[in-house]
């Protein structure tokens, strides 16, 4: 499929022959929902335990006899009563580390990618190249490219400088290596702008 490249003023630089294998797909809600479940889920860090009665290292003798103490009828210092015993009803470990096929994880970013070109909110620039890094200069820019209230922007290897000193006080802007392209922030923004570069980048990374 074909694309128009914009500058980052709004002008038209020619175009260029997206591979419809990675930007022509039908996108498929069930693939694009396991990916982001599986990245949300390997966000989050594990559920520490804590030690209940069982899992403390304490004496288990008898503190004293059934009867006649003029006590309470403790069993051991493990109770959770006394300081240093187990926890009642402590949190028990829950370490959330699901796996997810390489195939599907791609296929899930084609779709992503797919998504933005077939609704039409996926825009190719020639470069990133900001006038002295100035965010002034940069708004203008984006109001001439129509981009969305939300915006990624995806670079080649390495992220342009200007721009990025540009795009830090806009909000809803943000901007990722190739290497960073993701399913969860394609699909979590209105606009995806992606670079020549970054465009290489991907075809290459998602051919194989």
């Amino acid at each position: 499929m074909k694309v128009s490249v914009q500058t980052l003023g709004g002008e038209t630089g020619g175009d260029i022959e997206l591979a419809d294998a990675i930007f022509g797909l039908e996108p498929r809600a069930d693939i694009l929902h396991r990916v982001v479940t599986w990245q949300l889920e390997k966000r989050r860090g594990t559920a520490r335990p804590t030690r209940e009665r069982a899992d403390v290292a304490r004496s288990g003798k008898k503190l004293g006899r059934q009867k006649g103490g003029g006590t309470a009828r403790h069993g051991d210092r493990r109770a959770p009563v006394f300081i240093g015993g187990g926890k009642a009803h402590g949190a028990r470990l829950r370490d959330f580390n699901p796996s997810l096929n390489k195939k599907v994880r791609a296929l899930g970013l084609k779709m992503a990618l797919s998504s933005k070109a077939k609704d039409g909110s996926l825009i190719v620039v020639d470069g990133l190249d900001v006038e002295a890094g100035k965010t002034k200069a940069l708004a203008g820019q984006f109001a001439a490219l129509n981009v969305g209230v939300k915006t990624l922007v995806i670079d080649g290897d390495a992220l342009n400088v200007s721009f990025a000193n540009a795009s830090g006080n806009l909000r809803g802007v943000n901007l990722l290596p190739a290497v960073g392209a993701n399913v969860y922030d394609i699909l979590k923004h209105d606009t995806l702008v992606l670079t020549r570069a970054a465009v290489e980048k991907l075809e290459a990374r998602l051919n194989g």
